[in-house]
C-alpha cells in the first residue's frame, strides 16, 4: 500500500507546477472578452444616447421610454425637463434622458 501514497504526492506536486502563466493568460482573456462583449458596446449605446439627447431641440417629435409619442413645445436648459404636448390641449413634463428616439416630422400626424 506504501507505493500508492508516494504516487499519489508526485501526481499532486505535478498538478501544481506550471500554473503562474496559464492563470495570467486566462485573466486577460477574460478581461478581452468582458471588455469587447460588455463594456464597448455598452459605452457605445451610451454615447449616442447622450448625442441624441444633445441634438433635440423645439418642435422635434420625439419616442418616449414608456411609448409616448409627442411634440417638445418646452426644453429647460439649465435642468433635465422638457414639456411635450401629446395632444393639442395635454402636456406634460418628462425628463430629457427618457427620449427614447426623434421621429420625422409629421409622424404625430399619421398616427
Amino acid at each position: 500500500m506504501d507505493f500508492l501514497i508516494g504516487t499519489a504526492h508526485a501526481q499532486d506536486g505535478a498538478a501544481q507546477q506550471g500554473g503562474g502563466m496559464e492563470l495570467i493568460f486566462m485573466l486577460v482573456m477574460f478581461g478581452l472578452i468582458f471588455y469587447f462583449m460588455i463594456y464597448r458596446p455598452q459605452a457605445k449605446r451610451v454615447k449616442q444616447h447622450k448625442e441624441l439627447i444633445a441634438g433635440i431641440s423645439k418642435g422635434d417629435e420625439v419616442l418616449m421610454n414608456g411609448g409616448m409619442v409627442g411634440r417638445i413645445t418646452k426644453i429647460s436648459e439649465d435642468k433635465d425637463f422638457m414639456v411635450i404636448a401629446l395632444a393639442e390641449s395635454v402636456e406634460v413634463t418628462v425628463q430629457k434622458s427618457a427620449v427614447t428616439a426623434v421621429l420625422p416630422k409629421g409622424t404625430m400626424k399619421s398616427l
